[in-house]
């Protein structure tokens, strides 16, 4: 079978990360990953983005699949049920909304820059390395470590469940799948409503 270009985004994933370990700032390149499957579902009316164009969807069958790091198990039930996918979703949604109001909080003065990734969003690990202070406002050095902390955690549950279970067993609950999911439907149903 060819390959087409967009076989290859598992590097992407690869390179964000590396990126995102020397310097902190290339942590915003990771909303693309937010944007574009949202942009996807809401003009396009399709998961094309999940389908296609995820590196991290990619890296997991790449390292699971092809170099053989999953038992290939079935993924559990519970994982891919509708409570469950919508729950994880409800909580993702929190832990972003607290990210961003720990960065308004830096951005009005009210608190401290913290240089850490937040791991599983309790475990701190220093990170100053990555980031030199004042290079930028302190609130665009607090929005980076934030969302390189979810992008890391994510990334961290999606490897222990491929380990586990079938390589792309994440793609089962993944937020952005969930959500993408949901506004192809709401659309959808629009666009019957607007025929009938």
């Amino acid at each position: 079978m060819k390959k087409r270009w967009y076989d290859y985004l598992w590097i992407w994933s690869i390179v964000y990360f590396a990126l995102g370990f020397f310097n902190i700032l290339f942590a915003w390149l990771g909303m693309i990953d937010f944007l574009l499957p949202l942009g996807f579902a809401i003009f396009g009316g399709n998961k094309g983005f999940c389908n296609h164009f995820c590196g991290r969807g990619q890296l997991f069958a790449k390292l699971g699949g092809q170099l053989k790091c999953s038992r290939r198990r079935a993924t559990p039930r519970f994982l891919t049920s509708r409570g469950f996918r919508y729950g994880f979703l409800v909580f993702f949604l929190i832990m972003f909304g607290n990210m961003v109001f720990q960065t308004y909080l830096v951005g009005a003065g009210a608190a401290s820059l913290r240089e850490t990734i937040k791991l599983f969003w309790t475990i701190r690990v220093p990170w100053g390395w990555t980031y030199t202070a004042g290079t930028v406002p302190d609130w665009i050095a607090q929005y980076s470590f934030g969302l390189y902390s979810l992008m890391l955690t994510s990334l961290l549950i999606g490897l222990i469940v491929m380990v586990f279970y079938k390589p792309r067993s994440w793609c089962a609950f993944c937020p952005m799948g969930t959500m993408t999911q949901g506004i192809c439907r709401i659309r959808a149903k629009v666009t019957k409503s607007q025929r009938s």
